[in-house]
């Protein structure tokens, strides 16, 4: 009973063909097949990313963040960070 023989197997293909025809699987092979394509692009495009990026150092200093930065030893409130151009109080 665990193990199916070749007729077992003919008659679920037979199933199989009378339910979804044979232009509808063909469709979806099709389908996948374009998936994998894909995702094997997609992947290559990563990795050329990932090597670009390795090559690049200049690529990979990060940029300090632009803003008002307060002077060491003060503190600014979150309204002087805020608005900067409003008197504080």
């Amino acid at each position: 009973m665990g193990s199916f023989s070749i007729w077992h197997w003919l008659v679920v293909l037979l199933v199989v063909l009378l339910l979804f025809g044979s232009g509808k699987i063909s469709g979806l092979m099709g389908d996948v097949a374009k998936g994998i394509k894909s995702f094997k692009a997609n992947i290559k495009e990563e990795d050329g990313k990932d090597a670009s990026m390795a090559a690049d150092p200049a690529a990979q200093t990060p940029v300090p963040p632009t803003g008002s930065i307060a002077a060491p030893g003060t503190q600014q409130t979150t309204a002087q960070t805020a608005n900067p151009s409003r008197p504080a109080a």
